[in-house]
C-alpha cells in the first residue's frame, strides 16, 4: 500500500464523492439492497459487491428479475433510501476541512439523485455546495467520467487541474477517466486495491490553503 499523497499537492479545486467519501451511509444502502434481493430470492451480497458507487438505476437494470421493471424498482428503492437516515454520519474530519475551502473551488459528484444527497448531507451534518452534480445531471453513471467533466466545467476548470476523492472502484475509474488526479478514502476499499494509490483515512490533519498563484494547495 502506498503511503497517502505526497504533499503539498496543488489543484484549481476538489471534487468530492458522496457516499462513503464524506459521509458513512453503507448500512443504510445494505439494508435497503438486503431487503429487495430477499423479497426476490437473490443473492444480496454479489448485488452489493457491484452497487457501490454507482447509480441505483444503472445497478438495478443489471440484477432485476426478468418481468419486473427496472425503473419502477429503481425508483421504489430510492424512495426507501430517502426514507431512512439511521446511522449516517460524517467522514472524520469532513465537516472542518469543507468549511475551510472556498466555495467555488469545490463540488460534489454523486450517484445518488438530488432530493437523496440533500437528506443525506444535511443528516451527516453537512451542507451541500453550490455545484452538486447528481444522477439525473449525466446520461452515464460512474465509471464514466461525465459527472466530474460536468463538476469542473460547472466550477471554470479543466478537469485534468483538479483533485477527486473517491472511496469505490467505479468513481476512482470516473476521476481517473476525467484526467484528474484521485486520492481514495480508505473507508471501504481492501488493502489490495489501495496498492499503488494515493490515499487517506479521513480528513483529518488535511489543510488546503491558497497560493499566491490562485491555486488549492493540500498540506
Amino acid at each position: 500500500m502506498s503511503s497517502p499523497p505526497r504533499r503539498p499537492l496543488a489543484a484549481d479545486a476538489l471534487l468530492f464523492d458522496m457516499d462513503g467519501t464524506l459521509l458513512i451511509s453503507h448500512a443504510v444502502v445494505e439494508r435497503v439492497w438486503r431487503r429487495w434481493a430477499d423479497s426476490h430470492g437473490l443473492d444480496a451480497d454479489a448485488i452489493l459487491a457491484v452497487s457501490h458507487g454507482r447509480r441505483m438505476i444503472d445497478t438495478m437494470r443489471e440484477v432485476c428479475p426478468s418481468g419486473l421493471s427496472a425503473e419502477a424498482e429503481a425508483a421504489r428503492l430510492d424512495q426507501e433510501e430517502r426514507e431512512d437516515t439511521e446511522g449516517i454520519v460524517a467522514v472524520e474530519g469532513a465537516a472542518d476541512f469543507l468549511r475551510s475551502l472556498p466555495g467555488d473551488r469545490w463540488a460534489i459528484v454523486t450517484s445518488a439523485d438530488a432530493i437523496l444527497a440533500d437528506i443525506r448531507l444535511r443528516a451527516a451534518g453537512l451542507t451541500p455546495p453550490p455545484v452538486l452534480v447528481t444522477a439525473e445531471d449525466v446520461t452515464v453513471g460512474k465509471p464514466d467520467p461525465q459527472g466530474y467533466r460536468e463538476a469542473a466545467r460547472r466550477l471554470g476548470f479543466a478537469p485534468g487541474n483538479c483533485v477527486v476523492f473517491e472511496d469505490a472502484p467505479a468513481g476512482i475509474a470516473a476521476g481517473r477517466a476525467a484526467g484528474a488526479h484521485v486520492i481514495a478514502l480508505a473507508t471501504v476499499l481492501t488493502p489490495a486495491f489501495l496498492e499503488g494509490s494515493d490515499w487517506i483515512a479521513d480528513y483529518r490533519g488535511l489543510i488546503a490553503t491558497t497560493t499566491e498563484e490562485g491555486r488549492l494547495e493540500l498540506m
